[in-house]
């Protein structure tokens, strides 16, 4: 069975160059904080209180994601959300899907590039 990838920040930054799909599950109010990965894609999970529409989210991650071997990486704040999502995705059988280790709080931690 297929294992979620723990990708570090420097791989991940190789990969932006791959146009490799890229979903950031963190909230508005993250992503107004820290900005965002270049290329990556605003799909809010949880709300602030943990709840989510699993039927809505499905549908969004469907129109970028087209078939089950296709390449994903997740992205959260600290990963742990990205891990519980991710782990989800292989069970339906999304088996390239990998998060970004450590979280945006790794990525920004390395300096690492982001956009408002």
């Amino acid at each position: 069975m297929a294992q979620l990838a723990d990708l570090q920040p420097n791989v991940v930054e190789e990969m932006i160059k791959e146009n490799i799909v890229m979903i950031d599950i963190r909230r508005p109010e993250e992503f107004a904080a820290t900005g965002v990965i270049k290329n990556a894609h605003k799909m809010t999970f949880f709300d602030m209180y943990g709840n989510y529409d699993i039927d809505k989210w499905m549908g969004e991650f469907q129109k970028l994601v087209t078939t089950k071997d296709q390449p994903i990486i997740l992205i959260c704040a600290h990963a742990n959300r990205t891990r519980t999502v991710g782990n989800f995705l292989i069970e339906q059988g999304y088996v390239n899907t990998a998060h970004l280790a450590g979280g945006m709080a790794a990525w920004l931690n390395e300096g690492k590039e982001v956009v408002k």
